[in-house]
């Protein structure tokens, strides 16, 4: 399936990726699948091809890198899919970033949070994002583009 007609609107999306992410295919395959961070990727670019989207993909271990590339994101960004992992149910800083550049931004997580420790049901930007994915392994990165492109590309018709 191709959307070509998304690139029309030069969409760009900023992908990020928080701590213990660049360990795919290593930490816990049965959580996150066997494919490596490299293999994810290469499926994002591929996909952002047939979605006619630009796409930048970030990934750091480090609160404050992660609120850097957010406030980064202003003015060079259209939205955002952000997959905070740990940082998810712990930071009010990531939060506030996010809350300060009222970019629009759907939060992803390979594994289903919900069927996973107590404390990981729990969500810090949940309120605060267009959307959110979770439990459908590297593929939540996939629907959640697809739901960030049709909610940028419905909400300048």
């Amino acid at each position: 399936m191709c959307y070509n007609n998304y690139m029309e609107k030069n969409l760009n999306i900023l992908i990020i990726n928080g701590p213990n992410l660049n360990m795919l295919g290593v930490r816990e395959p049965e959580q996150y699948g066997s494919k490596s961070y490299k293999d994810l990727e290469m499926e994002l670019h591929e996909y952002s091809f047939e979605l006619g989207i630009n796409i930048e993909i970030f990934q750091s271990n480090f609160e404050g890198e992660i609120i850097e590339k957010i406030q980064y994101a202003l003015g060079n960004f259209d939205g955002i899919i952000l997959n905070a992992g740990a940082y998810t149910h712990t930071s009010v800083a990531i939060r506030d970033a996010l809350t300060s550049v009222k970019i629009p931004t759907v939060e992803v997580h390979i594994s289903n949070i919900y069927k996973r420790e107590e404390f990981r049901h729990n969500s810090m930007f949940a309120d605060v994002c267009v959307g959110q994915i979770t439990g459908f392994k590297t593929d939540s990165y996939k629907l959640g583009l697809q739901g960030l492109v049709n909610f940028l590309t419905s909400a300048n018709d």
